[in-house]
């Protein structure tokens, strides 16, 4: 069953724009999916190394602006030298802006992982306070709080296909679906690997896991890698998206958005972060039909209570445990109806005489 749940959620998930007409809950879907990348990439260091980082909006951030300054073009003045970059592709820019971040959580990672615990975060919302002032002052180069305009949108395909441009809000759809199940093949591969089972042994144990030889530098490093690659890919995405951005995308609200997804969906689960970004980030645009907007965020934050304090190691496990104890009893019955059916087959070739005593 728990094999063949992931495929029939993404059969269901690719047949939505077939049957939802709403391009505003379209929208949403494509933000919240965009959201759930991010949730991903911070799965790994909460959920799987057991290191909270509250600063994870900056590695969003920086993959949002270096993708849309590769495709804008950018001109600036530096240290008396003018640097000039002519505009390109957008898929190039998104690609660069993954990699810049995941540079920038290798740099954090080799700092940061020195020390833990409260340490590690405040490490990390300071360099996401950094990263912000830098895109607020900057403005030669970032345009500062009057913002990033006209990004154009991602356009795929080579010179013998032709080229598609993602003007509408399915197909931008798809391709956030698609990177999510790739991004779901490749962590579960990661985790799986001897890399990921390592990660997991710093979180349970890091003094036995270091007692057995296993480096705590390089693979939480390799983790925060990771991480902010692909928090950058995902911050390229909403840049070309959206097609503006200014410094607002740093705001500590995006970090908690994705610490909420995580933590209630059930960190270290594969599913987790999926499912909490799929409630968290669905529930105001529902509540929003029913409610005034102060009302909005009280039932939000009410919701939010309730899943930890109920399911406190979230809703995934809690889901996992649930099916697990219902199949305990077809489990007890299915051995015990084997116990009488060998019984019943011992009996009889005693009467026939097969079985000595």
């Amino acid at each position: 069953m728990k094999q063949v749940f992931p495929f029939v959620a993404l059969a269901f998930f690719a047949a939505v724009p077939l049957w939802l007409q709403d391009q505003y809950y379209l929208h949403t879907l494509v933000v919240a999916g965009i959201f759930m990348l991010a949730a991903m990439s911070l799965n790994l260091l909460l959920g799987y190394t057991g290191q909270l980082s509250l600063g994870h909006v900056a590695f969003f951030g920086i993959g949002a602006y270096v993708s849309a300054l590769t495709s804008l073009g950018f001109s600036l003045s530096v240290f008396g030298f003018q640097i000039t970059h002519e505009p390109w592709p957008a898929f190039v820019g998104l690609i660069l802006g993954a990699m810049a971040a995941g540079l920038c959580g290798y740099l954090i990672g080799k700092l940061a992982f020195r020390v833990r615990g409260a340490y590690f975060v405040i490490v990390t919302i300071s360099f996401a306070e950094v990263v912000r002032l830098v895109s607020l002052n900057w403005v030669e180069l970032t345009n500062g709080p009057l913002a990033l305009p006209g990004i154009p949108p991602l356009t795929l395909g080579f010179e013998w296909t032709g080229y598609v441009t993602l003007w509408g809000k399915a197909q931008n759809y798809y391709l956030v679906l698609v990177l999510i199940a790739l991004a779901y093949l490749l962590i579960k591969r990661l985790v799986e690997s001897p890399y990921g089972r390592a990660m997991i042994a710093l979180r349970e144990n890091e003094t036995l896991a270091v007692s057995v030889g296993i480096s705590v530098t390089k693979y939480l490093v390799l983790a925060a890698i990771f991480s902010g690659a692909l928090a950058g890919l995902a911050g390229g995405l909403y840049a070309h998206y959206i097609q503006i951005i200014d410094p607002m995308i740093f705001m500590f609200l995006n970090t908690v958005t994705m610490v909420i997804m995580v933590i209630t969906g059930g960190k270290g689960t594969l599913a987790g972060p999926l499912v909490g970004g799929l409630i968290f980030g669905l529930a105001p645009v529902f509540l929003r039909n029913y409610v005034g907007p102060e009302v909005q965020w009280i039932l939000y934050g009410v919701l939010m209570i309730l899943v930890v304090f109920v399911l406190p190691e979230g809703i995934v496990p809690a889901i996992e445990r649930w099916f697990n104890r219902a199949a305990k009893p077809n489990r007890k019955n299915g051995s015990a109806g084997s116990k009488i059916e060998q019984g019943g087959s011992t009996l009889a070739m005693a009467g026939s005489g097969k079985v000595n005593s």
